[in-house]
């Protein structure tokens, strides 16, 4: 254990499977859709008997009332692929009240969001990958299925650090490619970026047939901007600090933030994603059982 997965939150998520919601293209058995047929007790479709078909599958029934062969097929069911990208640019430093307080910033709760489900989805005998986007890649793990995979995925969210600019963009659109086969891939980010560069990424996603979520944090104070004296303003991805009167600017500043939230929700929904918005205020123990019911069959 680490003291990013509390025994717990484990505990009470463990009834609370980690469901794809489209067929899922796997190495072995598992509790997954597959787009391919197969042996499954989840009844799929009849068709027409061909010459080689297994006469196993037969269903005398239809046969006896149509006087026609016909054969039943049922859904294969598969292990899916759970790949998690964690946003590690500077602005993940931010905690509450602006404060980069041990514990409390945007990138520990990514770690916990990331570190139980990589534990939960390695449970139920599914793969589990890690890729950390800073400017590039800064971290790639592929996904695989062992008790020694998952301590080096856990390992290394331990030891992740934010700092410097952002490259999501880019970085998805290389993981759209990088990721060979279809995979639920979990995006936690605070996505303070164009929201145009967004979309073409989150499309690029879904043409690959991946299922996508996005937990996208934010601190109460980004959203509010509850400031009510002269403030110096720090960028934590490199631009220079600014002084400003906070009173001057509030109105404007909310209006801005409530268009790109407004923009954002519906990019989301027409690219057909997941999407949880998060304020980091809220247990996260709370936001994936929330986020696990609503995936349920």
């Amino acid at each position: 254990m680490r003291d990013f997965i509390e025994p717990g939150v484990i505990a009470r998520l463990a009834g609370l499977a980690l469901d794809a919601r489209t067929p899922m293209v796997g190495s072995v058995s598992g509790r997954h859709r597959s787009p391919t047929r197969g042996s499954s007790l989840e009844f799929s479709e009849y068709r027409k008997y061909v010459p080689g078909d297994d006469l196993r599958r037969l269903d005398w029934r239809a046969w006896g009332r149509s006087d026609k062969y016909f054969i039943k097929e049922y859904e294969a069911d598969t292990n899916l692929r759970l790949c998690l990208i964690v946003d590690v640019s500077g602005s993940m430093n931010f905690g509450p009240g602006g404060l980069k307080e041990p514990g409390k910033t945007k990138l520990d709760y990514a770690r916990k969001l990331a570190g139980t489900l990589a534990y939960l989805a390695a449970a139920q005998g599914d793969a589990v990958g890690l890729y950390f986007a800073g400017q590039e890649f800064n971290r790639e793990i592929p996904p695989k299925r062992s008790g020694a995979h998952l301590k080096h995925v856990l390992d290394e969210l331990g030891n992740m650090k934010a700092e410097g600019e952002t490259g999501l963009p880019g970085i998805l659109h290389q993981a759209a490619e990088r990721i060979r086969q279809r995979a639920l891939v979990v995006i936690i980010s605070d996505l303070f970026m164009d929201t145009e560069e967004l979309k073409s990424c989150f499309q690029h996603l879904r043409y690959r047939k991946h299922d996508v979520a996005v937990f996208h944090l934010l601190e109460q104070n980004e959203i509010d901007f509850q400031f009510d004296r002269p403030m110096r303003f720090q960028d934590l991805e490199g631009v220079p600090p600014m002084l400003i009167d906070p009173t001057t600017i509030a109105k404007q500043y909310r209006e801005a933030v409530q268009h790109y939230l407004e923009e954002i929700k519906l990019m989301m929904r027409d690219s057909a994603v997941d999407y949880r918005r998060v304020g980091i205020e809220q247990h996260y123990a709370e936001v994936l059982a929330n986020f696990l019911l609503a995936r349920k069959k």
